[in-house]
């Protein structure tokens, strides 16, 4: 039997954080393997849909603020590197009462950070943004450096460019166990397909990750959420990229809902979805890929009052899921006992902004063992005292 290959950094599954962490390596001119059980850029997790949220002026929390001023620099060197255009700027409005989280925490976060902003009131919001019909009482922040993400175009895109650095990436292969050898001996990686030996390994496996690391007891759990897609019943235009930003509301009963511009509103429809709401417990094995009537007029409802121009024909609707920590932050660190093992999990529905500099901490975590990025937040030590009620769930 011949000598298994052997690697300077296997990174297991590549999806927004994996892809990015397989680029960052070989760019760095590491020896790299990627695993992935799907095809590139798949639908079956949560890196999918056609558009995701970035921006600076973060209402969950202050300390977010500097990783995403370097995920811009590195969306931009990507870009670069490849000649594809992934990120559109179209500004954003986080609107609420006076005292919401999302209004007052983008708040908070623009003016701790010297970030350019606007405080609009409603009358403003509908005036500049058609569409818009937020209560009287609600205020909207405005960032004109908000935009949209290309997270399939993203995923493919890092993915090439890793492939052309010689990173060696295999598709429709399924990880059964990730082996720590011992104290700086590396892993082995079991397939169906094989082994292979790999100095350090990167776990971003999304719902996945749990299993992979069963001795870690990861706090996640795995929520469904459903994308919709409504056609506008006039006015298409107002939902152009160049007029229409990205938005975020939450409204008096603290639901959060969020939506797009579309560069061809008729034809595909206006993206829009729930964040905070009728999210479903599910595990890969177990979500519910089929979107039901009552939450399509549940979203329905929503566009009825407060973007009345899409209430209209229901174009499209798509399932994903969010892997939740107990407190929303992400796992991002290296396995207390097995230091040649990173990890990034847990992303809550708020990640994918975050992918390109998150690719560049794992990068780090695996070839240094530490990071300049300021991580503490994501530490998984925060989890020691856990109780009851924080048990992880199977996501076999």
């Amino acid at each position: 039997m011949g000598a298994l290959q052997s690697f300077d950094v296997a990174v297991i599954g590549l999806g927004a954080m994996g892809s990015s962490a397989a680029y960052h390596l070989a760019r760095r001119g590491k020896r790299v393997l990627g695993i992935e059980q799907f095809g590139p850029a798949h639908d079956q997790g949560s890196s999918h849909g056609q558009s995701r949220i970035i921006r600076q002026a973060y209402f969950e929390g202050e300390a977010y603020v500097a990783l995403l001023l370097r995920a811009y620099e590195l969306w931009d060197q990507l870009q670069h590197d490849t000649g594809q255009h992934l990120l559109t700027i179209t500004g954003g409005l986080f609107l609420g009462p006076p005292d919401s989280q999302v209004f007052s925490g983008s708040r908070a976060s623009a003016v701790a950070h010297g970030l350019a902003h606007e405080v609009l009131g409603a009358a403003e919001i509908h005036a500049r943004f058609p569409p818009l019909r937020p209560p009287q009482h609600f205020a909207g922040l405005y960032e004109a450096r908000a935009g949209v993400l290309d997270p399939e175009g993203s995923v493919r895109t890092a993915l090439s460019a890793a492939d052309r650095l010689g990173a060696s990436l295999k598709f429709h292969e399924t990880v059964r166990e990730i082996t720590p050898l011992g104290e700086d001996a590396g892993v082995r990686i079991t397939t169906p397909q094989g082994a292979y030996l790999a100095a350090r390994a990167v776990v971003a496996a999304g719902p996945w990750t749990g299993h992979f690391l069963p001795d870690l007891q990861l706090p996640l759990s795995v929520k469904r959420m459903v994308m919709h897609w409504f056609r506008p019943r006039g006015h298409a235009e107002d939902f152009l990229p160049d007029r229409f930003p990205i938005h975020i509301w939450q409204l008096d009963d603290g639901l959060m809902f969020y939506g797009f511009p579309a560069a061809d509103a008729r034809a595909e429809g206006v993206k829009v979805a729930l964040h905070n709401r009728n999210m479903l417990p599910c595990t890969p094995a177990t979500i519910d890929r089929s979107v039901h009537e009552d939450e399509v007029e549940a979203m329905r409802a929503l566009m009825a009052a407060y973007l009345p121009d899409l209430d209209g024909e229901h174009a499209d609707a798509r399932t994903c899921m969010y892997t939740m920590t107990p407190d929303e932050a992400f796992i991002i660190d290296v396995h207390p006992l097995w230091p040649s093992i990173a990890l990034a999990a847990g992303f809550s529905g708020h990640g994918f902004k975050f992918a390109s500099v998150v690719g560049e901490v794992l990068a780090d975590l695996a070839c240094d063992g530490a990071t300049r990025h300021d991580i503490r937040l994501f530490a998984l030590n925060r989890f020691q005292n856990r109780g009851e009620h924080d048990k992880p769930s199977d996501v076999r």
